[in-house]
């Protein structure tokens, strides 16, 4: 209670629901980079461009001035038709590029507008932790309570336990919240997996929205959409993302795809989000996704080598490796090191061997739980990752 006479201090400018999100760990970390000149293996995006042929077609769209002013609010058509030929070719899913496909901002867009539309004010939504830090956010700024179903390490990968994943909806849960592959742990949810969450949506009537973006980048076993379950197209919002593919982070070019009702939904919080975005870009990524299948072989190909390279390096320089299914990341165990605090950790590795990592327990709400964790990227240029690889290989004996 104020005292009498006194004026009540200044109220807080950022509101309540977002008073735990300040700076990002990859903010501050980027910024160790540089001031200390270091390989950044912190932040998830390609330092080389990706086929020239697309990014021809995104300047072809400038110089003929497709999509320099609004392009529809849905996105354009061409690139529209372009996702729902995708989703069929690829998992036999077909949908309405006029009413069941939605362009956004990037995959984030596509979360922030999913949440925002689908999760009232105390509503639930489970998420697998560790988890991609806007969905934290994101479900803040929805109003709803995040529920983390936490995944495990097992004989050397992350799994998720579909009982721990029963135990925690509640009557208050309305969406599960999946990402497979997998950011930051790298594992891809089998079918087995996905049947035990399938289920379970069925019969407690939740939705399901789904983070996929990295569904071109599995190296062992395939990647299942969940929608392709029985019961789950109905049910399910399915976020996928030009940027990871493509290596054209920057273009920020999203989508979503599910049924008429879902879409509308998702659709009616975009349009007062971003409105529109990435005019010229569409009409380049509508190219894109029609590049013939070696395309999408060889650059997992090369990110498999990719992978492979780093994590024989940071084995060979004392870490725990748990060799990624999917996605550009490497999960790594620092406690083979004599080190248990992955925070003071990758926050002294700049300056103990010249790279940068983030520390796995930002993507945990039960954090000791992801504290002597470490995740490194690995979508570098070759050269690159063996310069950090022999950066790294003093730790041990540091």
């Amino acid at each position: 209670m104020t005292a009498p006479g006194r004026a009540p201090g200044p109220r807080p400018l950022l509101n309540r629901r977002l008073a735990e999100f300040g700076t990002t760990i990859f903010a501050e970390m980027s910024a160790l980079a540089v001031r200390t000149g270091s390989i950044n293996l912190g932040q998830g995006f390609p330092d080389t461009d990706g086929p020239e042929e697309v990014r021809e077609a995104a300047v072809r769209a400038l110089r003929d001035g497709r999509g320099n002013q609004y392009p529809p609010g849905p996105g354009v058509p061409e690139l529209r038709a372009a996702i729902a030929a995708h989703q069929r070719d690829r998992y036999g899913l077909g949908f309405d590029p006029d009413t069941e496909v939605l362009v956004t901002a990037g995959a984030t867009e596509a979360i922030a507008a999913a949440l925002l539309a689908l999760v009232e004010p105390g509503d639930e939504v489970v998420a697998l932790e560790p988890y991609y830090d806007s969905y934290a956010a994101c479900i803040a700024m929805a109003g709803g309570t995040r529920v983390p179903v936490t995944l495990r390490p097992r004989e050397g990968a992350y799994v998720l336990d579909p009982d721990e994943l029963r135990g925690a909806v509640t009557d208050r849960t309305r969406v599960i919240l999946l990402n497979t592959p997998h950011n930051p742990t790298g594992t891809v949810l089998g079918r087995e997996e996905l049947a035990a969450v399938a289920e379970l949506a069925a019969e407690r009537d939740l939705l399901v929205v789904t983070d996929e973006v990295y569904e071109h980048l599995v190296f062992d076993g395939e990647h299942t959409p969940i929608a392709t379950l029985p019961g789950m197209r109905e049910r399910t919002v399915t976020i996928g993302s030009a940027g990871k593919t493509f290596s054209f982070t920057g273009w920020k070019v999203g989508w979503v795809t599910g049924s008429r009702e879902l879409v509308a939904a998702v659709r009616s919080a975009k349009q007062y989000l971003t409105y529109v975005a990435s005019g010229p870009f569409q009409y380049a990524v509508a190219e894109a996704l029609r590049l013939p299948a070696g395309y999408f072989e060889e650059f997992r190909a090369d990110m498999r080598a990719k992978r492979d390279l780093l994590a024989d390096g940071l084995e060979q320089a004392g870490f725990r490796v748990f060799r990624p299914a999917g996605t550009y990341f490497i999960t790594t165990d620092i406690r083979p090191l004599d080190e248990s605090d992955g925070f003071a950790f990758c926050r002294a590795l700049p300056e103990r061997a010249g790279v940068v990592a983030i520390p796995n327990a930002v993507f945990y709400d039960h954090r000791e739980q992801g504290a002597p964790f470490v995740r490194f990227a690995f979508c570098k240029r070759k050269a690159v990752l063996e310069e950090a690889v022999a950066r790294l290989t003093g730790l041990a004996t540091a």
